[in-house]
């Protein structure tokens, strides 16, 4: 369990909290690219480590993310007109250009350079992989561009959503990081979902009781979590866990991998991205057809929002006659969704100091660590891990060995993005 000290500097991620300052260091998914499909496009409310943006698109083409309100007496800018390179506020005119700078004060004389002295909060947000990314850290410590496999890869070979979950960023992922609860919470739709049913790795977990090996990497953690297979082997799922909250989920058959992303928006929700891809192949039309749907790790939303149809106002549509059958073990539709359920269920920031851990939450206390640390050298000038192209260019596994074989000595290379070259899996 953490104190309630360590969970405060845990889960809180606002302008000048310590965890706050580490997850600034990174590049953040925060829109898909067709949010802002052309140049002087309405713009778009973003509301990230707590900070109340707009993001927008110029004449030229150019992104901005800019602080939302207007330096004058505060109205939004989403109400602005975006037009003529610059976004310009619907209450006196006052106008930006796409880095914040102040271009235009109607009300005054030009001669008097008074625009000059006002601009406005801004980051860089920049377009890779169908994703826009922003930076908020110092300009000047700007990392390398994102390098996850699925960025580089035609964009008929990914799928990529993102939906709003009413809960802390860290109780999210920390999910993401626990390979135990697939033989309970998902084992109903391990036989029934398409992209899971009728492959040897969704047979292998029915064994309930799997141990855990976690190795450091240079960029997070390398997660094997074995359980029983033929006599004399292990089947393995390998999660990689990539600084600061990316997790890649390990794969199932000919089916494509999958990677979340698990972003504040404040301290108390977070957006829950999904990627979906194939190294060697399109997806094909069936693929595309059941996530659209709910199925595999995506969900179906309210037309028009990133929210989810199944939420916690209608009490996730729990079905407790499928529950009591064995149709879904907690009565609740589809994956992603039973994640959210019970996530959500813990409040909007877990109390940590109450749990009681046990061995098949080593990785969760070694991710909780990593970032505990990481966040405090920052304060002592130490670059944060998971930074370079290198670390990111990583995937997740699933396969048998020996009892005696170590899985990541076995299986070092398969663990690696290779191009052209399909993931390892069962």
């Amino acid at each position: 369990m953490l104190t309630a000290e360590q969970n405060e500097l845990m889960t809180r991620t606002g302008p000048g909290t310590l965890m706050g300052n580490l997850l600034r260091r990174y590049w953040i998914p925060i829109l898909l690219v067709e949010e802002l499909p052309e140049n002087d496009c309405p713009p778009v409310r973003v509301k990230l480590l707590s900070e109340r943006l707009l993001a927008w698109r110029d004449t030229r083409g150019r992104y901005a993310l800019t602080d939302e309100f207007c330096a004058h007496r505060g109205a939004s800018l989403w109400f602005g007109r975006n037009e003529e390179d610059g976004l310009r506020c619907a209450y006196h005119g006052w106008k930006y250009d796409n880095t914040g700078a102040c271009v235009d004060v109607p009300s005054e004389p030009e001669e008097s350079r008074f625009c000059s002295k006002i601009k406005l909060k801004s980051y860089r947000l920049v377009e890779s992989g169908g994703i826009l990314w922003a930076y908020m850290g110092p300009p000047e410590l700007e990392p390398p561009r994102p390098a996850f496999e699925w960025i580089d890869l035609p964009p008929a070979h990914r799928y990529v959503t993102k939906r709003w979950q009413e809960c802390n960023y860290l109780q999210a992922m920390e999910g993401g990081l626990d390979s135990s609860h697939v033989s309970f919470l998902h084992s109903g739709e391990l036989h029934t979902d398409p992209l899971h049913r009728g492959t040897k790795g969704a047979s292998y977990q029915r064994d309930r009781r799997p141990k855990f090996e976690v190795i450091e990497s240079a960029g997070g953690l390398k997660i094997g979590a074995r359980r029983n297979a033929e006599p004399g082997h292990y089947y393995w799922r390998i999660t990689q866990w990539i600084m600061p909250w990316y997790t890649m989920v390990p794969p199932y058959g000919d089916n494509a991998l999958n990677a979340h992303a698990f972003v504040p928006v404040d301290d108390e929700n977070c957006f829950v991205w999904t990627f979906t891809y194939h190294p060697t192949r399109p997806l094909s039309a069936s693929e595309l057809d059941t996530m659209r749907r709910g199925g595999g790790i995506h969900v179906e939303f309210i037309p028009g929002t990133f929210r989810p149809i199944i939420n916690k106002d209608n009490d996730y549509m729990i079905d407790r006659r499928a529950q009591k059958a064995g149709r879904t073990y907690s009565g609740v539709s589809g994956i992603a969704m039973q994640d959210a359920a019970v996530q959500e269920s813990m409040g909007p920031i877990q109390d940590r100091t109450k749990e009681n851990l046990v061995s098949t939450d080593n990785a969760i206390i070694m991710a909780r660590h990593r970032l505990r640390r990481a966040a405090l050298a920052l304060e002592n000038g130490m670059a944060p891990p998971g930074l370079a192209p290198e670390s990111q260019r990583v995937r997740s596994a699933t396969f048998v060995l020996p009892f005696d074989v170590p899985f990541a000595e076995a299986r070092r290379e398969e663990l690696k993005a290779r191009a052209g070259v399909a993931h390892t899996s069962i």
